[in-house]
Order: structure tokens, then C-alpha cells, then sequence
């Protein structure tokens, strides 16, 4: 008798196992299922962010210039949103970490909102300023990429990180010609109320199926506590080994590109002769580049190469790209250097996002984020008093040279340094 209850108990404890092992694989597919659909909406909220951001582009210039203001006011409006956005990006990161990557999407979409509220109101030029300062919190971007870095493997981050350029492709063909078509046919005003209605329909999105926590229960509640925006905290996250040497290289590949990009409008009507349509047709072209390059391209690889060895071929590429600048003539010249400038664009921001957030405690992946996101805030602050220096003095052929020499430097230092990257562990 003892013998058959031994056995009755043994295949009791056989079945139970069997079912809790079920069990286990059906919530670890439907952990995955969730995870899958919360990466996705965050490709969405962006996508649809970075629509709103490019249709208010389009028609600032002449919104600005209805109200009044001059080339330089208008220089001096598009500076004091780059310094918004350059003291907000950190400050942003570290709230993501703090509260979560869903608060912090909220709290962009919000500041989206308010932001577009303002312009809709703008019928006088300080008000016009005035709308610019929600820009502190607008980083619709950023908080997609901590729902990804949370989300995602190590492996698997560069790829994830790369489709975001699929969501800037589209933003920047469907918002440049919604812009323009809403504004010429029902008013000025009226991408501002689309802005606004959308960015609302973001934090819904975001608040239905963004989940409360995106990292995993062993990696809460690690972050350190205190004032969101601390220079100690930024020192400490530049003394993690790699951290400093590669956003650095992030900073100066991407600087002379950036001079020349934030130049472009003047350099498309005057060096290339275009005209407005003609310009928006130059820029779907980046869009649809961009959508190739970081949808198809970078994501593959990723996975067939070592983060280091495509951060030295977007330098490379870069220095090359600074040659052809330099040399170019035409629009034609321009659209043919446009496709490996687009590529080691796309593949530096990428890989250099990845590479950080790995070599950083999980707690402080926000942090990092916030910290990169700050680097092209910072090209649009200092860019334009550069970049019309550059251009008026030694026309656009010192874009290229600059870029050239930036980029061999960065090249060859790349090549003989040691930059201990490694992955911090939870």
C-alpha cells in the first residue's frame, strides 16, 4: 500500500510539474506577446510625435514672419528652443529613470500638448517665444528609446534602436507635406490643432498600453534618488569604462554635418538655387534614406558585426562624405553624397546609443539617453553663429574640409585606442 501511494504521490507531483511548467510557457509567451506590442507603440507614439514637430517646422518660418520677426529673431527663436531642449534632455532622462519610461513618455506627450496649445495662440511675437518653453520636456524620441532599452536584450538593442529611423523617415515626408498643405488650404494655425489633438491621443495611447514598469522586477528601483538634474551624476556616468571616449566621438563625427545641416535652408536657395517645393522634395528624399538605411540596414549589421568595428566605418564613411562635400557643385552632386552620409548618420547615432546604455548600469539607462539626446540640442545652440561664420568667410566647401578632418582624427584615434567597452550587469 505504501508502495502504491508512493507512486500515486509521485505521479501527482509529475502532473503538477508539467502544469506549472505550461504555465511558465504560457506567461513567458505572453510576457514576450506584451512586451512586443509595448516596443511597437512606442514606435508609434514616436512616429506620430516626430509628424506633429515636422508639420509645426514647415510653417514656423512664415508664422514668424507674419507676426513680424526678422531673419535674426527668427534665429534667435530657434536658438532658445535648442537650449531648451539641451537643459531638458538630462533633466528628462533622469525623470525617466526615476518614475519610468511611461511617465516620462506622458510627460513629453503633455509638454507636446501645451506646446502646441501656445502656437495655436501665438498672435504676437513674445507669445510666439513663449510656446517654446514646454520644449524643455518634448523628447518623444528619447522616451522611446528607454522603452526599448528597457525592453530589449543587449543583443538585440542596436536593431530595436535602428527601426527608429523608420518612425523619422515617415515623419519627415508625411509631417514637411501635411504641413504645407494644411496650412496653405484651411490656415496657418490649423497643424497647430492637429499637434494638439494628436499629442493628446499619444498620452492615451501611452497610458493604455505602455506598461506602469518596462524594466524587469530585478532591475527597480536601482536609480539613484535626489535632484533630477545633477553635473555629479553626469561626471559619474562619464567615469564608466568606454563611456566618455564614445560619446565624445559622438559629439565631434557629428558637428561638422550638423553646421552644415542646420545652414541647409540657406545653402539650398542660394549654392543649389532651389526653390521652397523644391527643398521639400530634397528632404522626402533624406526621409526615404533614412527609412532604408536605419529599418533595413543598420539592424543587420548589428547582428553580424561588433558595435566597435561599424562605429570605425561611420567615421570612416563620414571623413569620405566630408571629401565629397567638399568637392560638390551641384544638387545632383548633393543627392548622390546624400546616401552614405545618411548611412554613417544613422549607423553613428545608433551604435554610439547602444554602446552607452550598455556600459551603464540599467538604473541609469535614462540618464544616458537624456545625455545623448543632448548632443544635437547643443549642435543647434552653437550651430548657427558657427555655421554662418563658416559659410559667409569660406563658403560651403569648409563644411567638408572640417568634416575631413574631424573625422580622420576620430578615425585614427579609434584605431589605436583601447576603449574598454563593456557591458554593466543588473
Amino acid at each position: 500500500v505504501s508502495t502504491m501511494n508512493a507512486k500515486a504521490i509521485s505521479e501527482g507531483e509529475e502532473e503538477a510539474s508539467g502544469m506549472r511548467n505550461e504555465t511558465l510557457e504560457e506567461s513567458g509567451s505572453l510576457g514576450e506577446a506584451k512586451r512586443r506590442q509595448a516596443i511597437l507603440v512606442a514606435y508609434l507614439i514616436a512616429a506620430l510625435d516626430l509628424t506633429f514637430l515636422f508639420m509645426q517646422m514647415g510653417i514656423m518660418p512664415y508664422l514668424a514672419k507674419n507676426l513680424g520677426l526678422d531673419s535674426v529673431g527668427f534665429g534667435y527663436l530657434q536658438t532658445t528652443f535648442g537650449v531648451l531642449q539641451l537643459v531638458g534632455g538630462y533633466i528628462f532622462g533622469r525623470f525617466a529613470d526615476q518614475f519610468g519610461a511611461r511617465a516620462a513618455l506622458i510627460l513629453s506627450c503633455a509638454s507636446g500638448s501645451v506646446f502646441f496649445l501656445l502656437m495655436s495662440m501665438s498672435t504676437s511675437i513674445p507669445l510666439l517665444f513663449l510656446s517654446r518653453l514646454p520644449g524643455v520636456f518634448m523628447h518623444g524620441i528619447p522616451g522611446a528609446q528607454k522603452v526599448i532599452t528597457d525592453m530589449t536584450t543587449p543583443s538585440q538593442r542596436a536593431d530595436a534602436l535602428g527601426k527608429l529611423g523608420l518612425c523619422f523617415g515617415i515623419a519627415i515626408i508625411t509631417g514637411s507635406a501635411l504641413g504645407g498643405v494644411l496650412s496653405t488650404k484651411f490656415g496657418i494655425f490649423v497643424p497647430t490643432y492637429i499637434g494638439l489633438v494628436g499629442s493628446l491621443i499619444n498620452i492615451l495611447i501611452a497610458v493604455v498600453w505602455i506598461p506602469l514598469q518596462t524594466k524587469p522586477k530585478s532591475e527597480h528601483s536601482t536609480s539613484q534618488s535626489g535632484s533630477l538634474f545633477s553635473i555629479r551624476e553626469i561626471l559619474r556616468l562619464m567615469k564608466f569604462p568606454g563611456v566618455k571616449e564614445v560619446f565624445l566621438v559622438k559629439v565631434f563625427a557629428g558637428l561638422p554635418i550638423g553646421l552644415f545641416m542646420i545652414m541647409f535652408s540657406i545653402i539650398s536657395m542660394e549654392f543649389f538655387g532651389l526653390e521652397a517645393v523644391e527643398s521639400g522634395y530634397l528632404m522626402s528624399y533624406f526621409g526615404v534614406l533614412q527609412m532604408v538605411v536605419q529599418g533595413l540596414i543598420v539592424g543587420k549589421l548589428a547582428k553580424h558585426c561588433t558595435e566597435m568595428t561599424l562605429l570605425r566605418l561611420s567615421v570612416f564613411i563620414f571623413a569620405s562624405v566630408g571629401l565629397g562635400m567638399a568637392l560638390m557643385r551641384t544638387v545632383w552632386h548633393y543627392c548622390i553624397i546624400a546616401v552614405p552620409l545618411v548611412f554613417a548618420f544613422s549607423m553613428l547615432a545608433t551604435i554610439t546609443d547602444s554602446i552607452l546604455t550598455k556600459a551603464v548600469p540599467s538604473s541609469d539607462t535614462g540618464a544616458m539617453l537624456g545625455i545623448c539626446a543632448s548632443v544635437q540640442p547643443l549642435t543647434r545652440t552653437v550651430g548657427p553663429t558657427i555655421g554662418g561664420v563658416l559659410y559667409k568667410q569660406f563658403g560651403v566647401p569648409s563644411f567638408g574640409y572640417l568634416q575631413l578632418v574631424v573625422n580622420i582624427g576620430l578615425f585614427f584615434y579609434l584605431l589605436k585606442s583601447k576603449i574598454p567597452l563593456r557591458e554593466m550587469k543588473s
